[in-house]
């Protein structure tokens, strides 16, 4: 848990003000700009599979010390560099860092819980958010120093973490392998692959679960869009945007650990993750509403009016991803049957990382479309059959059994 605090202080510490620094204080182009933050993400969702792979393989501590590691010489590199080639290969290292550690940690997370995985998720995401309510705001300080304070703070966080890892982490994973399988199953990296890929329900499951992803990010990309259409560039359609996030992080910081008790007691947990999806759909009834109000606002209603519809959907989509992922993460678990966790987490993040960027040029290129066309309503539409139909399929995974447990193998009988 404060592995993964402190992974995402030390992360939001600096990425929020990495493009205003290439931009402003290296005098980049928009589009080296792009390149960069684009390179960092690409290294990272690209390469998920090959981070989970090496942790079950080699065990889940030295792929998280490796990745704090080579996140910490990045973030050091990001601050000290000017040229482009040598951003690139900093910005490259930070992504594949998180590729090494993020299924680790993960794999480590639903090793340790052992029967109470969901609980611990729920813990998980509590700790997750609250990394990224504080991050922005101890980089906001460093950055008003200078940004190559922030970057080298951040490296500070990380390579001080490496070294409580190393110290403090028990061992997990190939080391300690359930015997018949687990963690620490040898085999080409082929074999592993294949036999992940043929997982049907894994892979239906992790199609039917992007949509999810596609939405929740929408904090990061519809919703600021739409405050700044309505509330203007200034400081006060600024102050609308850190609504947002406030909203949803202290959202879960306060009530994962119930909603996901409440679910627990009440519902089936493929039942809890399409309530889950679907309320990540219905949050942008919200903005549907606020386009049927008629005439201009001026003001505080324009403030009202940019903000209120999008901090609902804001604190909607924190609900349903509080009451779905927990369930979410349980059931990866699960439809791995215990073997190759790491590999089967790597592979979904890579699947939802795909969906992720499909679904923002779709959501991008339908903003554009409706605001050229006086369709306001046709995003939030969109989205909302998107969580809609999202939520049905993952209700379908569950009715049909599919999100169950693959059925142990039988035992060879015994010569006697």
């Amino acid at each position: 848990m404060v592995n993964q605090f402190t992974i995402n202080l030390g992360f939001y510490m600096l990425m929020p003000y990495l493009a205003g620094h290439l931009s402003g204080t290296l005098g980049l182009a928009g589009w080296l700009v792009g390149l960069v933050l684009g390179v960092r993400n690409f290294s990272q969702q690209g390469m998920f599979l090959v981070g989970g792979t090496l942790a079950d393989r080699y065990g889940y501590k030295p792929l998280i010390v490796a990745g704090c590691a080579l996140r910490t010489a990045g973030f050091a590199t990001l601050g000290l560099v000017d040229s482009l080639p040598a951003l690139l290969a900093a910005s490259a290292a930070t992504g594949f860092a998180g590729a090494l550690f993020n299924p680790a940690v993960r794999a480590y997370l639903a090793a340790d819980a052992g029967e109470r995985r969901v609980e611990a998720f729920a813990l998980f995401n509590v700790c997750y958010q609250a990394g990224i309510l504080l991050g922005p705001l101890v980089g906001m300080a460093l950055t008003g120093i200078d940004f190559r304070v922030t970057c080298l703070a951040s490296a500070a966080v990380f390579g001080a973490l490496s070294v409580v890892q190393i110290r403090a982490l028990p061992p997990r994973g190939a080391a300690d392998a359930p015997p018949g399988g687990g963690a620490g199953e040898r085999g080409s990296v082929w074999s592993r692959w294949v036999s992940v890929v043929a997982n049907r329900p894994f892979l239906l499951f992790s199609t039917a679960m992007t949509g999810s992803y596609v939405l929740s990010f929408q904090v990061y990309l519809a919703l600021p869009l739409e405050v700044r259409r309505l509330g203007g560039e200034g400081e006060a359609g600024t102050a609308a945007v850190a609504v947002l996030f406030a909203v949803s992080g202290l959202a879960t910081i306060l009530g994962q650990t119930r909603v996901t008790a409440w679910c627990r007691a009440r519902m089936a947990p493929g039942r809890a993750l399409a309530l889950g999806v679907t309320t990540m759909g219905l949050a942008f009834v919200p903005l549907l509403a606020a386009g049927a109000v008629p005439g201009q606002q001026d003001g505080v209603g324009r403030w009202l009016l940019a903000t209120a519809p999008s901090t609902l959907a804001a604190l909607l989509l924190a609900v349903g991803t509080m009451i779905a992922y927990p369930f979410e993460m349980d059931t990866i678990v699960r439809l791995s049957g215990d073997r190759q966790v790491a590999t089967h987490y790597g592979l979904y993040n890579t699947v939802c990382g795909v969906g992720i960027t499909l679904g923002n040029l779709l959501t991008g290129a339908v903003l554009d479309a409706a605001r050229e066309a006086g369709l306001a309503a046709l995003p939030w539409v969109a989205l909302l059959a998107l969580g809609v139909t999202c939520g049905g399929a993952v209700l379908l995974l569950h009715r049909s059994g599919r999100l169950a447990p693959p059925a142990a193998p039988e035992p060879r009988p015994v010569p006697v």
